[in-house]
């Protein structure tokens, strides 16, 4: 992978582990030679994760919607700060920029940006790795949330796949860099397909 996108918090979360999570990835990822692509905040996870990456001597590409940008959010200290008209534009932009994807922890912002990577990836639209970095057990309800959906038979257990999961960024990054989307794995699985 050349360029991970990164999705996170605007705030740091009520552990210190987020934000310890988070500057590990940064280290991790410069050490790797693989650039970070986020959401171009200088606040929470966000700017502690750009701020890690770029004191490791890392790639950062930061996409900002413009009026984050006039909020005076925006990291001005990255490698790239593309400023953009809308969200939709930010979020386009940062997946074709990347080779794959991480969620940190956060809130609805990051849980948008997941779970439209999934469902592109679902759709066919791409076949990037995407990963969850499970601090502290907080994605522990989102991997309940897929696996019931599975149950009442809403989402095809072939989806599973498109998930990667780990708790520490080292094995994390090295599933990712095996993972191939299943030889067949097509547009639609209908539920009564196995």
């Amino acid at each position: 992978m050349h360029r991970v996108c990164v999705f996170c918090g605007s705030n740091r979360g009520a552990r210190p582990a987020y934000a310890d999570a988070a500057r590990t990835l940064g280290a991790v990822l410069a050490a790797r030679r693989i650039g970070l692509v986020y959401g171009g905040g200088r606040v929470g996870l966000m700017g502690v994760l750009a701020d890690a990456a770029l004191a490791a001597g890392g790639e950062v590409i930061g996409v900002i919607p413009r009026a984050l940008a006039t909020k005076e959010i925006a990291h001005d200290g990255v490698s790239e700060l593309r400023v953009v008209a809308s969200m939709h534009e930010r979020k386009a932009q940062m997946a074709a920029l990347a080779d794959g994807f991480v969620a940190l922890p956060g809130g609805f912002g990051m849980l948008d940006e997941l779970f439209e990577v999934v469902t592109w990836a679902q759709l066919g639209l791409h076949a990037k790795p995407i990963g969850v970095l499970n601090v502290a057990g907080y994605f522990d309800a989102l991997r309940a949330v897929v696996e019931q959906g599975i149950a009442e038979r809403f989402v095809h257990p072939g989806y599973r796949v498109l998930l990667t999961y780990a708790e520490r960024a080292d094995d994390l990054l090295d599933a990712m860099a095996r993972w191939r989307a299943p030889a067949g794995f097509r547009k639609w699985l209908t539920l009564d397909e196995t």
